[in-house]
């Protein structure tokens, strides 16, 4: 399985920006695909995540809901819609697989994409 995240880019505070995940390699229906991101001097941090197969996501309560996990299965895309950006939302945004149910934890995802730098003006 391969990833490669695209669509950041500069952005003002409030507007909504949909990031794309294009998987490669034909992940299985055991597969779950993620997002991170990591904040200039901060760690790696989870967001959201989906099965691949579909079904409920994951979701962190970082993003209170301004971030949402969805999967064109027929065009092997994922995508995160975010609302209402911030200024702390700038970030190099990830996607990341792993064979197994959506989780939370970084060390879990096996596969990873290069990142796509979000940037919020204020």
């Amino acid at each position: 399985v391969q990833l490669q995240a695209s669509g950041g880019g500069l952005v003002q505070a409030g507007e909504s920006l949909r990031l794309s995940c294009l998987v490669s390699g034909r992940p299985t229906g055991t597969w779950s695909m993620a997002w991170f991101r990591q904040a200039p001097g901060k760690e790696r941090e989870f967001i959201d995540a989906i099965p691949w197969i579909g079904g409920p996501t994951y979701y962190a309560d970082s993003v209170q809901g301004r971030g949402t996990i969805s999967r064109d299965k027929a065009a092997d895309i994922v995508y995160l819609q975010m609302d209402n950006l911030k200024p702390e939302d700038t970030a190099v945004y990830y996607c990341a697989a792993r064979d197994g149910s959506p989780a939370e934890y970084i060390d879990y995802y096996i596969v990873w994409g290069p990142g796509t730098l979000v940037t919020v003006s204020s």
